[in-house]
């Protein structure tokens, strides 16, 4: 089974000026995680020369372990300098309480929805 299956929305990036929307998976562990970061990264190297803000859609994800976490990570360091990263999980979900647990949230904005994620 390829990553790309793993998108509900196959990493098309919308096309909003300077942004780049992708939803992740209903998982993100050690099956799938390795496999996710080539396909963010292009997604948002894509965009390279105009990407601001990278948003990481959450809201779907059931299930995230430190692979999820390790990911995030990944991607907040291989992107351009000056890109910010934005994630957009469900407050009472399983993902929001691993962002905490693990400090990423004081590290990463946290958007309860994808509209305040995309605005400013």
């Amino acid at each position: 089974m390829s990553a790309v299956t793993f998108f509900t929305n196959p990493t098309e990036p919308r096309d909003l000026p300077g942004r780049v929307h992708l939803t992740m998976p209903a998982e993100i562990d050690f099956c799938n995680a390795a496999e996710l970061l080539p396909l963010v990264l292009s997604a948002a190297r894509a965009r390279s020369d105009r990407l601001e803000v990278l948003v990481l859609d959450l809201t779907t994800t059931s299930f995230m372990d430190s692979q999820g976490i390790r990911l995030i990570n990944d991607v907040r360091h291989r992107l351009r300098p000056g890109t910010r990263v934005r994630l957009v999980a469900r407050p009472e979900g399983i993902t929001s309480r691993v962002l905490e647990l693990t400090g990423l949230r004081r590290d990463v904005p946290v958007y309860d929805n994808l509209a305040e994620a995309l605005a400013s």
